[in-house]
């Protein structure tokens, strides 16, 4: 941080002043001008965190993705088809068990099961080879749109919230002051809160399972130097398929997240995969990190930019994104 702050003392105060006016705007108590200028302040927070939650969506989905492509160096066009494909096999179960946590074990099982059998059968005759990687995939996101479709059929489908999770709850921040000078506080849906809370805790044991463990060095220097590390022992083939494993089955979980919060429909494999497409580059290939301020800046783009300009609220990832290329094409947390 010292470095950075000495490096660059201009992009370091524009940060501070940022911040500043972000965390003003979120505690304080909004004036009438201010007001009457971006509307009632309740509508601001709910906005700022149904970009936070989203942005929980978002992760889980890209942590996936940046597992796959950023460390493992495969391009997997799947992956929002795995998404969709977890998020239909999550409402099966709930609907046939009414266990909103069975559903997310489910989910992840059964889309791991699938990665890794397109490891296995498809990506390691092509290793290396992106554009074969590319066009394969895209044809086999097609297949799968096609047999979801199939299968489930054009309708929406959302996983019922669990009892003890419906309902919203009271956070400490001040949405207005009634004229006798009560506080309004903001309430927020519990399961939002719940579901960003267990992305956070993911987001955590990925971190530290690729940097301070041993299959984390494992998986990291296999990408690097395959050979040297076979040579010593480790069959790399077997960690490989374990890491594709986990990436998909990431999103297959993120997919049940994305029902119960929003709804199933075909289209939203395109959706998550754009999505992931653009955090794992704001954030940077093969940052966990990365990824997740990626995902925060892309949910709090696309949520605020839906309250304040709405024409052009599509606008504003893609925006951020070529900003992010010009100013640090490597992304804004990427490995040296």
């Amino acid at each position: 941080m010292s470095r950075f702050v000495e490096r660059y003392p201009g992009r370091a105060l524009a940060i501070l002043i940022a911040v500043a006016a972000a965390l003003w705007l979120i505690f304080a108590t909004w004036p009438p001008g201010l007001e009457e200028a971006f509307g009632r302040k309740k509508v601001f927070l709910s906005a700022v965190f149904n970009g936070v939650t989203l942005g929980g969506l978002y992760f889980l989905v890209a942590s996936g993705f940046t597992l796959i492509f950023g460390l493992m160096r495969n391009v997997n066009l799947t992956h929002g088809s795995l998404y969709l494909f977890g998020g239909y096999i999550g409402y099966a179960v709930s609907v046939a068990t009414g266990s909103w946590l069975l559903s997310f074990l489910c989910a992840f099982i059964v889309v791991a099961l699938i990665g890794a059998a397109m490891q296995i059968l498809v990506f390691r005759r092509i290793e290396g080879q992106e554009l074969r990687q590319t066009m394969v995939t895209i044809g086999l996101s097609i297949v799968f749109a096609d047999l979801m479709l199939w299968a489930f059929g054009g309708n929406f489908y959302q996983i019922q919230t669990p009892a003890a999770l419906v309902g919203p709850i009271e956070l400490p921040f001040v949405t207005a002051v009634k004229s006798s000078g009560e506080a309004v506080y903001l309430q927020y849906p519990m399961v939002r809160l719940v579901i960003l809370l267990a992305a956070v805790v993911i987001g955590i044991a990925m971190w530290v399972a690729l940097n301070r463990t041993r299959i984390g060095m494992i998986v990291r220097a296999g990408v690097d130097d395959r050979d040297i590390l076979a040579a010593m022992g480790v069959r790399i083939q077997l960690v490989f398929v374990l890491v594709f494993a986990l990436g998909a089955g990431l999103a297959g979980m993120a997919g049940v997240v994305g029902a119960t919060f929003q709804s199933l429909s075909p289209g939203e494999d395109l959706r998550f995969l754009l999505a992931s497409l653009v955090v794992v580059i704001i954030g940077g290939m093969g940052s966990i990190p990365g990824a997740a301020l990626g995902a925060l800046i892309v949910g709090l783009a696309e949520q605020l930019g839906s309250v304040y300009i709405p024409t052009y609220a599509i606008v504003v990832t893609f925006l951020i994104m070529v900003l992010v290329l010009a100013v640090r094409p490597q992304g804004l947390l990427a490995g040296r």
